[in-house]
Parts: structure tokens; sequence; C-alpha cells
């Protein structure tokens, strides 16, 4: 990434697809979102992601997942949704569950973003958890 260039969700996915773990990517985004970029949250996701040619399952799992997460972050933060997240290549047609065995299947049932589970993927509600609102959560609290 160019030095002053938004993490932007296009880059994130790039990223992921150029073998970055998914997961150090999307936290990329999110230090942009909660913190560096706050004031510029639709230029960080108003870009689609990259198209390619062919995506192997796990390309396209996480596309899916990063439409969701721009559309929850959207909903979330009442910032304006892009209509590129609506498109129906962003929807698996196989539940992807992020934990395999039984009990943590049925919490993820129950805890998953709509956003998501419209999808077909089921992450739980914590994805998302970030040090940035903790802080200032804690900061507002009374001493």
């Amino acid at each position: 990434m160019k030095k002053g260039q938004l993490q932007t969700m296009h880059i994130a996915f790039q990223q992921i697809c150029a073998s970055e773990r998914p997961w150090t990517a999307l936290g990329n985004f999110m230090n942009y979102w909660y913190a560096y970029a706050k004031d510029q949250r639709e230029a960080l996701i108003v870009d689609s992601l990259p198209t390619y040619d062919e995506h192997s399952l796990y390309e396209h799992q996480w596309a899916v997942f990063c439409a969701a997460a721009v559309e929850w972050f959207c909903h979330t933060y009442m910032v304006p949704c892009p209509s590129w997240v609506q498109n129906p290549k962003y929807m698996l047609s196989e539940p992807w569950f992020f934990h395999v065995n039984e009990r943590a299947k049925a919490r993820l049932l129950q805890t998953t973003p709509q956003e998501f589970q419209r999808r077909n993927i089921f992450c739980g509600d914590r994805c998302f958890a970030n040090k940035w609102e903790l802080v200032e959560h804690l900061r507002q609290r009374p001493a």
C-alpha cells in the first residue's frame, strides 16, 4: 500500500486474494474505519471488490464476507451503503460456519448479524469488536 493511501475494503480483499491473512487485512481496514480515517468512511467502502476471472471457494467466501461486512458497517454506523454490496454474486450457496462443532454452530446461528446470515455466513457477533470503541467507552465512564 502506498503512503497516504486509505486501507479500503477493496484493498483488504485484494490483499486476501494475494495470500495476506484475512484478519490482518480486515484488521487494517478496521483501523482506518475506527480511527485513522473515521471522517472518510464512505471512501473506505465505495469501491466494489476487484473481480477476477475465477475465484477459488476461499476467495469467494471472503468476497461475500467483505460485502456483508460493508453492509454491517454501514447499518451500524449510519453510513450510506454502496449498491455493489447487493450484487447477487455476494451470496454463498452453502452455509459457511466459522466454527465446526455443533455447540459453536448453534451459538453462531443465534448471534450472527443478519447482514451475514442472509448471505449464508455464520461468524457470530464478535468479528468487529474493537479496541478503539472500548477505549472511548472507558474514557466516558464516570471516575
